[in-house]
């Protein structure tokens, strides 16, 4: 399994005002992915990139999370192994056995024990 980009993401409540407060560190929208179904809800993935090549996402969910809530976006070359490699060393999907899969990925929310949240991600490089 290779790594290809690792960052953070904001899970948030109000991502309108966290991309103004990072726009003002220097990010700016790179892409955003619309209505992206994760278990019962629809989610919105704002990505953003400052001049320096970091890369941040923010969440923004229809799920009413009561907080913002941090985590780790992992793109990866192998999905499975990923997830396996987590599993490994505790950590269990959050969607049960559910994957988000869109056109030009593949993803799970990954937990560990203590809580902490990585987000696995496969691009898909056979897309529209």
């Amino acid at each position: 399994m290779k790594i290809t980009t690792f960052n953070p993401f904001i899970d948030a409540v109000h991502a309108d005002e966290l991309i103004r407060l990072f726009g003002e560190m220097g990010f700016e929208r790179h892409h955003t992915k619309q209505g992206i179904e994760i278990a019962d809800r629809e989610d919105t993935v704002f990505r953003m990139k400052d001049a320096g090549g970091f890369y941040l996402d923010i969440l923004q969910s229809k799920a009413g999370v009561s907080g913002d809530t941090v985590g780790i976006r992992m793109n990866v070359d192998d999905f499975d192994a990923a997830c396996e490699l987590l599993r490994q060393h505790g950590f269990t999907n959050a969607f049960g056995d559910d994957t988000v899969a869109t056109k030009s990925s593949k993803a799970a929310m990954m937990v560990s024990p203590s809580g902490f949240r990585i987000s696995v991600i496969q691009h898909n490089k056979d897309h529209d």
